[in-house]
């Protein structure tokens, strides 16, 4: 079928008549299109607009605009500080002579200054990204760490297994964000000391018991051969036999205290009935109170569980407390001395209606050698051991001890003892006897060392 040309171009004008209505279609849907994307950006434009308004206190947008760039700076200025800090912190650690360890949660090393690696033998850098068991190589630190990260803090002393034989203290405290701090000081040179120090009494007060008895028994027999002379000589030898006798005390005292403090004193542990211990003792001393005007008063209850101990040691620092309380108490006055259990432990007290101690006093009281002053105790002051030696008998078993005291108005000393644990079941209780060394290791019991003062005449 042929179609004339006349009818071709009649069929063009046709088709791009539509073409061109199709285009204006198209272009009005996208003008309407692009007005719907712009209206619906400045709605919410506008409503971001008004939250940014509502939560900045801006009045308009350009107050929005402001504030904006003004936090974005502030921001930028924060994270700039950060890294500082951060950069500060890290070279500050490398200053330090102490071991400075950062764990995760999962107690994996983050960081470790160049110190700690030292400290435990290791390479620089090899430490970090593993586990406190495998950087330390010692299960201790890793429990002190997941102490730390359960209570808040822990610490700890331990020999670094390395060809040098370092010990090290560690603080353990967990870090408000995340993980654990752990501070380690090298203590290797102070033990060193210490154990000459503690070596250098031992013999010294080994050396002195010898001359000291020798003069004693001199100071005796003068005694007994002077009783026809004169009242001038016998008050004479008298001083004599009084002095030594102090110092064959300090020595006693000193010798016991460094075995203490080395951790050679040994404890025979037994159930021990703290109600026997208080009546024995002031059996002991009850002569002696009577002799300076004072009675001796007993607060006890009809029965108390038993505490895991040593009942000579126990009942040394009962000896100690009672008879600092007949020394500076008055004439006429009275001590009274009780037990009482409360939940897990068992606690003791002696009180007196003597001087007091000087509120000053009070945080240093148990300190070795450490006297009250001497003008308010003339005439009644002893060595200055024997509370620091019940301060240690009484830590060396789980307690604690400690005095509350008003000036003029008397003192009242307390410690106290964990209770015995009880068997786990019928038939499988602990031994009678244990007798623990300084490593803790049982041996052959043996009579225990006397500690302290002993009572008057």
């Amino acid at each position: 079928m042929l179609i004339e040309p006349g009818s071709q171009a009649e069929v063009g004008r046709v088709w791009h008549a539509r073409f061109v209505d199709i285009v204006e279609v198209l272009f009005i849907v996208g003008l309407a299109i692009l007005l719907g994307w712009s209206l619906a950006v400045a709605i919410s434009r506008g409503r971001v607009i008004e939250r940014l308004e509502d939560a900045t206190g801006a009045s308009d947008a350009d107050d929005v605009e402001r504030l904006v760039r003004g936090a974005i700076e502030e921001a930028s200025d924060a994270r700039w500080n950060a890294e500082q800090t951060a950069h500060d912190t890290g070279y500050l650690t490398e200053l330090l002579t102490a071991g400075v360890v950062r764990l995760k949660d999962d107690l994996t090393v983050e960081a470790a200054n160049d110190a700690a690696h030292v400290m435990l033998g290791r390479r620089l850098g090899t430490m970090v990204g593993r586990s406190a068991l495998e950087a330390f190589v010692d299960a201790r630190i890793e429990g002190i760490a997941q102490t730390a990260m359960e209570s808040g803090s822990a610490n700890g002393e331990l020999a670094v297994r390395s060809s040098t034989g370092t010990t090290v203290t560690v603080r353990a405290r967990r870090s408000p964000v995340s993980g654990v701090w752990l501070v380690m000081e090298d203590v290797s040179e102070l033990r060193r000391l210490q154990r000459i120090r503690s070596e250098f009494i031992d013999n010294l007060s080994h050396e002195l018991r010898t001359p000291l008895t020798t003069i004693s028994l001199l100071a005796e027999t003068a005694a007994r051969d002077a009783e026809s002379a004169s009242p001038r000589l016998r008050d004479r030898i008298s001083k004599i036999e009084i002095e030594t006798g102090h110092l064959t005390q300090m020595v006693n005292e000193l010798l016991d205290l460094s075995r203490i403090e080395s951790g050679t004193a040994q404890l025979l542990l037994d159930d021990v009935n703290m109600i026997r211990v208080v009546s024995s003792t002031a059996e002991r001393l009850r002569l002696f109170a009577e002799r300076q005007g004072l009675r001796i008063v007993l607060d006890l209850p009809g029965h108390v569980s038993p505490v895991r101990g040593d009942e000579d040691r126990l009942g040394q620092v009962l000896i100690n407390l009672l008879h600092n309380a007949v020394k500076f108490s008055p004439n006429g006055g009275e001590i009274a001395v009780g037990v009482r259990e409360v939940a897990t432990e068992i606690t003791v007290w002696v009180r007196d209606s003597g001087m007091g101690v000087p509120r000053a006093d009070l945080t240093r009281i148990f300190e070795r050698f450490y006297k009250v002053d001497r003008a308010r105790v003339r005439g009644r002051g002893g060595t200055g051991l024997g509370l620091s030696i019940a301060r240690h008998v009484i830590d060396s078993h789980g307690g604690r001890i400690w005095v509350e005291s008003e000036e003029g108005r008397g003192s009242t000393f307390s410690f106290t003892i964990p209770l015995a644990p009880k068997p786990s079941a019928p038939g499988q209780g602990t031994s009678s006897t244990a007798h623990l060394g300084a490593q803790g290791i049982a041996e052959p019991a043996r009579p225990g060392l006397g500690l302290g003062p002993k009572p008057g005449p």
